[in-house]
């Protein structure tokens, strides 16, 4: 769901533009995008992937929590590259139209984020296994496709109430007020308080004169 500019020059390495394909090896071509409203938020990815001759042969959608926009694109290429290795493709081609994640498969740029990190070595082992594998951007008009399964996912998931935040409890009406003291850096309760172990509080502070 990201912007860049263009096709990058060949490169000839793995993840740049691979070298014609066999005439007897059709290549399939997979459209994968990811998105996620708010940022991390709930998140989704979408697939669609076409067989040698440019049919449609599969559209993926799947919700996968709160998460990053870079994450979900993860996701979508590596659904991408499940599909292909268990129906047998041996050739893929895989538009998307993150230009962070082109650069990073292609490796013009390194992946510096903890959370991409696994994925990318996922992604990167798993396309290995193809005899010709290829990923090249493409501008979002070029991918609707799979953004509009990506929209699709997300919006099943809000009507189905599974996308939003887990609820805190509710503030009891009447909160208990107690007095501390600030010495050398702690808060000292004036009265001891039983409460079970690990029991989070949510403290509001007013000076006493």
């Amino acid at each position: 769901m990201k912007s860049g500019r263009g096709h990058e020059p060949r490169s000839g390495g793995l993840f740049g533009d691979a070298p014609p394909e066999s005439k007897s090896v059709a290549a399939y071509q997979a459209n994968i995008d990811g998105g996620s409203r708010g940022n991390p938020g709930p998140a989704a990815y979408g697939v669609v992937i076409r067989d040698g001759r440019g049919e449609i042969v599969g559209r993926l959608k799947k919700y996968i929590g709160q998460n990053t926009n870079n994450v979900a694109e993860y996701f979508g290429l590596i659904a991408a590259l499940d599909y292909a290795q268990a129906h047998g493709v041996r050739a893929l081609r895989v538009e998307s139209d993150s230009e962070l994640l082109v650069k990073q498969m292609r490796g013009q740029y390194k992946v510096k984020s903890g959370d991409l990190r696994p994925l990318y070595e996922r992604a990167r082992k798993m396309s290995q296994a193809f005899e010709s594998f290829r990923i090249d951007h493409v501008y979002r008009e070029q991918n609707r496709e799979a953004d509009a399964l990506v929209n699709q996912a997300l919006d099943e998931t809000s009507r189905a109430g599974l996308s939003s935040a887990p609820q805190k409890p509710a503030a009891k009406e009447n909160p208990l007020r107690l007095f501390a003291r600030y010495e050398k850096g702690h808060l000292r309760l004036e009265a001891p308080l039983d409460l079970p172990e690990g029991t989070e509080v949510e403290m509001i502070l007013r000076l006493r004169k």
